[in-house]
């Protein structure tokens, strides 16, 4: 018997670690561009999903933007066929017209098209194929972007999307990994030249930033950005569910407005109990019991309470939350705060409310 590559081991464990204990009974899809981390992603899934008794399929989407786009998914879908994939789709999508720049409105096409797809398939789950390297992309273009945690903590290894588990079991594995899982099990990977395009900031930081980090501190430096990003997604997530438990609960009925008419500044908020309600009686959210709060939960409580009031979360910004922040800590009688999508908040009697529209 052949000696099985290291990397093809490693990439099958990877997978065998992600599906084991999934639930449902509906197959696992794998989503695939041609490229060789999808690539060796879908051949894995194909060879270890059937020995766990489950079903595996592919999904592969045709952005339209390159000549032979059409060409290229139904090739990945005749060799998904092939290796027993099933069910296999190969989707075109509209990019033109969306929201945001190229690669933005790319990936809202794609990603639509993916749960879609695995919605209408009943997928258990959607595998994919995201790397430790793009882990490390990731979370330097969100220090070079000014984003907070929730953008440190990059790509999680799991995240359900309008009811479809997406799956990145491939995180700890590097992108030579994928490649050379390739190499040992003679497939072709497609080579997109938008990876290589200076144009797109990924790209950049692919091919200059990456490397020129690695010359300078050493090829640890990828396991550490993505280990930066686990540490940080775990205290961001710890922080949402101390949000949302405040964000459900009422506030302590005794608690009262700090300068009610505006006569001055609030004074400087008090760290309280972390799990104490910020619900005020009738609506809206108590300032007092806001106030109380760490810094770190009350700017979540209030992004997820402007969410709930239909703030539309693609353009809700760091800028709106500060302004409703200020509201709580920094009030001195300003005016309503206004959100996406034609809401204005505003503070009396002791809580913020949503304001009726001008």
């Amino acid at each position: 018997m052949a000696e099985l590559a290291p990397a093809v081991a490693a990439v099958r464990v990877a997978v065998r670690r992600a599906l084991t204990g999934l639930t449902g009974d509906g197959p696992v899809l794998v989503a695939c561009s041609g490229g060789a981390d999808s690539l060796a992603l879908a051949a894995a899934t194909a060879f270890v999903a059937p020995r766990l008794g489950r079903r595996a399929g592919l999904v592969t989407v045709d952005h339209g933007l390159q000549p032979g786009s059409a060409e290229r998914a139904d090739a990945v879908a005749r060799w998904a066929v092939g290796i027993g994939l099933d069910p296999v789709d190969a989707v075109p999508v509209t990019v033109a017209g969306r929201p945001g720049g190229p690669e933005a409105a790319a990936r809202e096409a794609r990603y639509q098209a993916l749960v879609a797809t695995a919605r209408r398939r009943h997928a258990a789950a959607l595998l994919l194929g995201h790397t430790r390297d793009d882990q490390a992309e990731t979370v330097l273009l969100a220090l070079a972007r000014g984003a907070g945690p929730r953008g440190l903590a990059a790509m999680p290894e799991r995240r359900d999307l309008h009811g479809v588990p997406l799956l990145r079991p491939l995180l700890d594995l590097g992108r030579d990994d994928t490649r050379k899982a390739c190499a040992a099990l003679g497939l072709n990977p497609w080579e997109d030249p938008h990876n290589a395009d200076p144009a797109y900031a990924r790209a950049r930081v692919r091919a200059d930033v990456l490397p020129a980090l690695v010359r300078a501190l050493g090829p640890g430096v990828l396991d550490n950005l993505a280990r930066t990003a686990r540490l940080v997604a775990a205290d961001t997530a710890a922080l949402d569910a101390l949000a949302a438990a405040a964000l459900a609960a009422p506030a302590d009925t005794g608690s009262s407005d700090r300068h009610p008419t505006g006569s001055g500044p609030a004074a400087p908020p008090a760290a309280g109990p972390v799990g104490a309600g910020v619900r005020a009686a009738g609506d809206g959210l108590s300032v007092a019991a806001l106030a109380a709060l760490p810094a770190a939960v009350r700017t979540r409580v209030l992004h997820a309470w402007a969410r709930e009031l239909g703030a539309q979360p693609a353009a809700l910004s760091h800028r709106h939350v500060a302004a409703l922040d200020a509201l709580v800590t920094q009030w001195h009688g300003q005016g309503a705060v206004h959100l996406p999508g034609g809401l204005r908040v505003a503070r009396h009697e002791g809580r913020l409310h949503l304001a009726d529209p001008r």
